[in-house]
């Protein structure tokens, strides 16, 4: 069973680690960051008070970064992927707002899939001149339907 929780400080090595992870694995994914600066990174969010984490069985396997509208992080750990955890994690943040925005890489279809799966949809596509790891991506938008 998947149990979420708001993110504490001495979860940040946890973060970090899931974040090195995705980057390690994902052959078209520009490595920029050290481990360190992952778990520095994840800290930063924590001490936003932006994240939630997934759990199983006390261990975390994914978690989620949003200041509000702004969904800046939804990352889960690779042997815990295709398990629903990112959807819980995703509707836990759909629950709390109006309307939720995101960037995606135009490389990560598993991405692009999941969002558009989930009433997200494209916005805008950029060349990925303005972002850290310059490459192209894509702006999506999620708003609450009407009751």
């Amino acid at each position: 069973m998947t149990a979420l929780r708001a993110a504490r400080s001495t979860d940040a090595g946890k973060l970090g680690a899931i974040l090195s992870e995705f980057v390690a694995t994902t052959p078209w994914m520009p490595h920029l960051h050290s481990g360190a600066e992952d778990i520095a990174h994840a800290g930063q969010m924590i001490d936003a008070g932006r994240v939630t984490v997934a759990e199983q069985e006390g261990k975390i396997v994914g978690f989620i970064a949003s200041d509000g509208q702004n969904l800046d992080a939804l990352y889960v750990a690779k042997d815990a992927r295709r398990a629903g955890i990112a959807e819980a994690l995703l509707r836990h943040v759909q629950s709390q707002q109006e309307r939720i925005e995101l960037w995606t890489f135009q490389a990560n279809t598993p991405a692009q899939d999941f969002y558009l799966k989930h009433g997200f949809v494209e916005v805008t596509r950029t060349d990925g001149a303005t972002n850290d790891e310059r490459l192209p991506d894509i702006r999506y938008s999620w708003q609450r339907k009407a009751n």
